[in-house]
């Protein structure tokens, strides 16, 4: 009867947290999203991105990044990156994108996206991929910030410090965000004025962002470049305006939005393309 008992605590447990699934095959799929509970890397059959041709306004990121992921997909050295700044200026646009244009190149690497709530779990994703020392991987985490009682920040460590470890020769990071520092202002600034010692108070947080080798930063765009970006998607797609008119009905667009963005210039895109029966 005892033993009867242990049996079914035992299939509930394993119920409650199943066995993790092994590696995958990384040649079936050229990009993964890792999930946990339990832990295992999904192929994405398709990736969804716009070619690198199309993102206007963010020339310099878009060379450095380019640069640096090649270096990487070749065995050379390359350094983890922090693309900050607007929001909707195309930042994970951008790396979706590079990663397209270096596997054009005839460049293998692999993409595999983790959510940033699943960073604790990145040490048992790195082992995955340290099994694969043939393979390149780009460890992409979007819109990655932290608040004042996060404690997430410690497990991002593991990728960009690697610890007694180290972090695997076949592994960079690019992460997103809105923030350079990765923490909002005010909370910096209420630290360090209620600290003991307001220079230490905040160092390990703040610092984090030190350790991405590149910092891209993407401002909000131009009326020229939010004009251009229009006029590459409608070029892409073969859709045929009237110069005068588009730019008309494309700047009252960004009025009633507030602003300018790539994000903006592709719902006003998309909203001209479906008023003229195209689907994109």
């Amino acid at each position: 009867m005892t033993d009867l008992i242990l049996t079914r605590i035992a299939e509930a447990l394993e119920r409650l947290s199943p066995a993790p699934a092994p590696a995958p095959d990384f040649t079936g799929a050229d990009a993964f999203v890792w999930h946990t509970t339990p832990d295992r890397l999904e192929p994405v059959p398709q990736v969804s991105r716009v070619p690198l041709s199309l993102l206007h306004g963010i020339g310099r990121a878009r060379d450095i990044l380019l640069q640096n992921t090649l270096q990487f997909a070749r065995g050379y050295a390359a350094n983890n990156a922090l693309l900050w700044g607007s929001r909707g200026m195309g930042k994970s646009s951008l790396v979706k994108a590079v990663h397209a244009e270096v596997l054009a190149q005839g460049h293998p690497c692999t993409l595999v996206e983790i959510q940033r709530e699943d960073l604790p779990s990145v040490g048992r994703l790195l082992n995955h991929l340290r099994s694969a020392p043939d393979r390149r991987f780009v460890l992409f985490c979007d819109d990655l910030s932290f608040s004042h009682d996060d404690t997430h920040y410690k497990s991002l460590k593991a990728v960009l410090d690697g610890g007694i470890e180290g972090r695997p020769a076949n592994v960079i990071l690019y992460a997103t965000s809105n923030r350079r520092h990765l923490m909002p202002r005010d909370m910096i600034e209420n630290e360090r004025s209620t600290a003991i010692t307001p220079g230490e108070a905040v160092e390990e947080k703040v610092s984090l962002s030190d350790r991405f080798g590149l910092w891209l930063g993407f401002h909000p765009c131009s009326q020229d470049d939010y004009l251009a970006m229009i006029d590459g998607y409608i070029a892409e797609h073969g859709l045929v305006v009237d110069p005068a008119q588009l730019r008309a009905e494309a700047i009252e667009w960004q009025a009633t939005r507030g602003g300018r963005s790539g994000r903006v210039a592709w719902q006003f895109f998309c909203d001209l393309a479906g008023r003229m029966g195209h689907a994109v």
